[in-house]
């Protein structure tokens, strides 16, 4: 197939679009490069467009007809506060791939997030009423609404968005203080530092590895007669605390560092995520793993990229 990948330079999305090139697709990548970095896709031999998907006009193709997009395009910061910025690129954005896809005829799989829980009481469950702390979290919530509307309106092939947990893996290094807590404890324990988080280190969190988002979304692109606009949980299916990685990374680097606790100065931030995988497993036919994050750490301190 030809495939596009949006926001392809990105952690996800050039591990999707190196998946989908290795696998034998002609893969497509358009991203702004706003926080995508070259050295994800030095690797890549397909086109590559650098720019925003609110640059097209609206009946105008980034490239000549794809026959899927994976749409991962977003501003990811959960820290902006400009609402016009994030609803903009964010829903706006997904607007015009929509748009794409309806003159293709394209299936679509879409980057959602498990942030629109906000802190409902977990297991996460996609009948859950959505409760987002931030406008990122909004953001995706009113991409899954319009999606579900599209799929109302227009007949087309499936859209289907994958509420991503705290994905981790090889790939992140480029996001700085955005890359998992996993990436970013490692960097302060490899330099002899005390790892910090947030007191008492009991924060529950989804941590999903990069493999498994890889599988879920290949998933997405060939299962048969999904819900229209259907909306999946893609993590691990277990929460793991804060101590729990310290714990792990301590076991993969051979160091013996105690965390160093500090107060939580964010009011959005989750306490307990963990992702209810039923419908992910019946439908999608989605099986993480690494469930363990023990395992999950080594295998990513294996790798050479931790």
């Amino acid at each position: 197939m030809r495939i596009l990948v949006t926001g392809g330079a990105g952690f996800i999305g050039s591990n999707l679009a190196k998946k989908l090139e290795n696998d034998g697709h002609q893969v497509v990548v358009l991203d702004n490069f706003s926080s995508g970095s070259f050295p994800n896709l030095i690797d890549f031999h397909g086109d590559v467009i650098a720019a925003d998907c609110n640059a097209f006009a609206a009946d105008d193709d980034p490239c000549p007809r794809c026959d899927a997009i994976f749409h991962e395009a977003s501003i990811t910061d959960t820290t902006v506060t400009d609402q016009l910025k994030m609803m903009r690129n964010n829903v706006e954005g997904f607007r015009r791939v929509l748009h794409w896809a309806a003159r293709w005829n394209a299936r679509v799989i879409w980057a959602s997030s498990a942030s629109v829980y906000g802190n409902l009481p977990a297991p996460n469950k996609i009948s859950d009423k959505p409760n987002p702390l931030n406008v990122y979290g909004y953001s995706k919530l009113a991409m899954e609404r319009l999606a579900h509307l599209w799929a109302q309106e227009h007949t087309m092939r499936p859209i289907i968005g994958l509420r991503y947990f705290n994905v981790y893996g090889s790939g992140e290094a480029h996001k700085g203080k955005f890359a998992s807590m996993i990436y970013q404890l490692a960097q302060q324990m490899k330099s002899g530092k005390r790892p910090r988080i947030f007191t008492a280190g009991e924060q529950k969190r989804d941590f999903v590895s990069i493999e498994d988002v890889i599988q879920a979304n290949l998933l997405a692109l060939h299962v048969d007669h999904p819900p229209d606009a259907a909306v999946f949980n893609v993590g691990c299916g277990r929460p793991h605390s804060f101590n729990q990685v310290v714990a792990g990374l301590n076991a993969a680097l051979g160091t013996s560092l105690a965390p160093d606790y500090f107060e939580n100065p964010y009011s959005f931030t989750q306490d307990h995520t963990e992702a209810d995988l039923s419908d992910s497993q019946k439908i999608l036919g989605y099986a993480p793993k690494y469930t363990d994050i023990i395992a999950g750490i080594r295998a990513y301190h294996e790798s050479g990229r931790l």
